[in-house]
């Protein structure tokens, strides 16, 4: 099975106190000086939407978000465009800016301190429901690559993985540690 549109939600503490408006600032820096290795386009605001995509900073490549879809809060990189290689390199692609963007949010003084990696937690999702139903038959096609992938990021034995069931949801996988990681321990996990 070929894997694009790779998605990767990392975790967030929880935070009753996260003001979404703070990310608009941020988002519209990041836009501005273009440093990373994508195209940036626009923001589109969702933080009146309960339990919603949040604030997603739109990209050609791909979007980033403060997402807190399900009502669990984390940074999520969505990849639009078709990326070459094989699943491996789509998944670590998608993680690595994933892993960029909320190490970039913990280190900007509007955001510090107001929202931080838990350390525990990562979603994948498969944003192409024609390529990857959510059935039973795309997790045992995927779950080889998936668990390549999660015990390389993870980089020891003691993580547990669970899949979305409902049909109507993305094809979406989560992966659970025991101890938290930092998202620096997790980056050298990817490698160079």
């Amino acid at each position: 099975m070929e894997l694009q549109h790779v998605n990767v939600k990392l975790f967030a503490r929880a935070n009753a106190e996260f003001d979404f408006g703070a990310l608009i600032p941020v988002f519209q820096n990041w836009i501005e000086k273009q440093s990373g290795d994508e195209l940036l386009l626009d923001i589109a605001d969702y933080s009146h939407v309960h339990d919603g995509p949040g604030v997603v900073l739109i990209g050609h490549e791909g979007d980033y978000s403060v997402d807190n879809t399900d009502g669990r809060l984390g940074v999520r990189y969505n990849r639009k465009a078709v990326l070459d290689g094989g699943n491996q390199d789509r998944l670590i692609q998608a993680a690595r800016a994933a892993l960029t963007a909320f190490a970039r949010l913990e280190a900007d003084e509007r955001v510090a301190g107001k929202l931080g990696f838990d350390g525990r937690g990562i979603e994948v999702f498969i944003n192409d429901r024609l390529l990857a139903p959510n059935t039973e038959s795309t997790r045992k096609a995927a779950e080889g690559e998936f668990q390549t992938f999660f015990r390389r990021l993870f980089g020891k034995p003691e993580w547990s993985l669970s899949y979305a069931s409902d049909p109507r949801r993305l094809f979406a996988a989560t992966a659970k540690v025991s101890a938290p990681l930092s998202l620096a321990e997790l980056s050298a996990n990817l490698g160079p």
